[in-house]
Formats: structure tokens, sequence, C-alpha cells
């Protein structure tokens, strides 16, 4: 990555300790950058920020409708979940209803994030398993769609049609020829694209009201979908949850690993794309929630904001210690 620029810096006492250097890029809806730090040209993998342009092919194919795929379902196709007994019970039945189970899943077993669950299977000794991981919902999307085309098992192989439906949305929205890609943590495909790329993609779905054709019906649906159930986007104590919570008009974001964030503001046709390069959520959660402070979609003072805006730096004892903040500037405040 070249030409990186401080977004976010950790203060401890009167000292700036550390800084976080990244990328963002903000988009119209015509693609058109309204406003950039870094470079939007740099390439990039989104991670499971993409995951609502993964989902596409299972609304365009007519997947979601042939399987009466309900909004709360497509909520968690876009998901990166907590693993609560929420989301467990979500993707348990999603599957039950396909006639498939946990071992039908490809996205690897991964222990409950949700710390109450985690802890209370290892009091019971019980053991996690796929429903569990993060990805679980948008790998019964996956399945979802594998069912429909009739297609082989192995999903997450970049030639089998899921995987190449996935490509050719990712091009569409992106609005440019991916790179290539890399296996993501769930072992499915995660194309590349430039963080301009992503910001179009993102602007795209922020606009899909404003057409009418199959992808934009699609890109509209799954928008709708997470602003209804952010809760089943993330889960409490993560920022898309409560940011979406906190948002003053509609908003979808969606986090992804290594620093990535995206933003989706349907009422403005605006789409947001961001990446920290040193890969720190710590810091993509702050400069995100800056970013739409300085959109004005976020209220700095709401404390749903300030715990990912101005979060605390404590020490062992719970004494504070500093405080991470965005750069000045980066709210749009003097």
């Amino acid at each position: 990555m070249c030409a990186a620029e401080a977004l976010v810096e950790i203060h401890r006492g009167p000292f700036l300790e550390s800084q976080h250097m990244g990328h963002a890029v903000i988009c119209d809806s015509t693609g058109g950058i309204i406003e950039a730090w870094g470079d939007p040209e740099t390439i990039v993998l989104p991670r499971s920020s993409a995951k609502m342009i993964q989902a596409l092919p299972l609304v365009m194919s007519g997947a979601a409708k042939a399987f009466g795929i309900r909004q709360d379902r497509l909520a968690l196709a876009c998901a990166s979940h907590q693993g609560a007994p929420l989301h467990v019970q979500a993707v348990n039945t999603w599957l039950a209803d396909l006639g498939l189970g946990d071992g039908d899943l490809i996205c690897g077993t991964e222990a409950s994030r949700d710390k109450e669950l985690r802890f209370q299977m290892i009091r019971d000794g019980e053991t996690p398993c796929r429903v569990h991981n993060n990805c679980s919902g948008k790998h019964s999307g996956f399945l979802t769609l594998t069912k429909h085309l009739g297609a082989g098992a192995d999903y997450v192989d970049p030639c089998h049609p899921v995987q190449m439906s996935v490509r050719d949305a990712f091009e569409d929205v992106t609005q440019m020829e991916s790179p290539g890609f890399g296996i993501d943590g769930c072992s499915a495909p995660n194309f590349a694209t430039t963080m301009h790329g992503m910001a179009r993609a993102m602007a795209y779905f922020a606009s899909a009201g404003q057409r009418n054709d199959t992808m934009s019906n699609a890109a509209g649906q799954l928008v709708e979908a997470m602003m209804a159930f952010p809760e089943l986007v993330a889960g409490e104590t993560r920022a898309c949850t409560h940011l979406m919570r906190a948002a003053q008009e509609p908003l979808a974001i969606k986090t992804g690993a290594e620093g990535y964030f995206v933003a989706i503001l349907p009422k403005r046709g605006i789409g947001i794309s961001l990446k920290i390069a040193d890969g720190a959520t710590r810091a993509s959660n702050c400069a995100i929630a800056a970013i739409l402070v300085r959109l004005g979609v976020l209220d700095a003072a709401n404390p749903e904001v300030k715990r990912f805006l101005n979060p605390p730096v404590k020490n062992w004892d719970g004494l504070v210690t500093g405080e991470i903040r965005p750069v000045a500037g980066l709210t749009g405040a003097a």
C-alpha cells in the first residue's frame, strides 16, 4: 500500500503514542469520488464487508424467493454474527428448512464470539460447531443458492457456479475487473478491488432505489434487511449493530477483517469504503464513526457513537490512561 494517511490516534496522557494509517473513499450515486483519504486506487481485499455483494446472487437468481427467504435471513446472509444463541438458532433453523445440517457448511468450526455462550459451552463440555462461525449465515445463503441451482456440494470452490456468480456480481457493482482473490477465513474466495471500486459498489447499493432492474432490486432488498435487523448483522457490543441503531438517517454498515469497513447511505445515494493499513479493528471502528459524524449521519455526543469514536484506554487496574480518537478534522469539527 502507498500514500496511506493518518486516520486514528492513540493518546496516553499528554502524549501521542501511536497512529493508525489508512485509506477511505466516499462516492456519490454516479460512482464519482466526493472525498478521499490516502490512495483510492489501492488494491484491497474487502473481506467480510463484501458480504452483501456475495449475497446478491441469492436474490437475483430467484433462490431467495423460491425458498421463502425472509428479510431476517437476508440480513444473516450479509452478517458477521456473534455466534450468540439468537444467531445459532436462526442458522440452525435455516439449515433444517433446507433439509441440511451443520456438516453441510464449509465455513469451518469457530468458538462462539458471544462470551456468555462460549463460557457456558466450556462449562458444559460442549464443542463449537460450524453454525457458531461468524460466517455461517453467509454460507447458509450459499447453500440455498447451491440447492436452487442443483450444483455440487463444494460451493466455495472458485469454479463453482455459486462463486462464479458472486464474482460476476462483484465486478458489476465495483465496475471493474477483479485482479484476483484470496481465500477468506471461512474458505470462500474473497475478490479484490480498489478502494474506489468498493466505494462505487456501496454507492450502487445506496442508490438501488433509483433504478428498476434485477440487480438493483436485489441490492435494495439486502440493504433493507440489514437496516431492519442490525442485531443479526453483527451483535451486541459490535460497532455495526450499535452504529446502525444510533444513526440519524437510514444506514447500513458492515465491518470486515483486517481493518475494513463499508457504509451505505440510501437517503443520499452515498457509499463509503475504509481500510486501516495495519488491520486494527479499534481503528476501523473509530474511523468509520468519525466519517459518519463528518457527514451528519451520527451524533458524536451519542453514547453509542462515543464508545467507538472516542473509547478510553484503560490499564489493568481500570484507570483511564488515554483514549482512541480520530485525527483532527476527520469528523469535520474545527
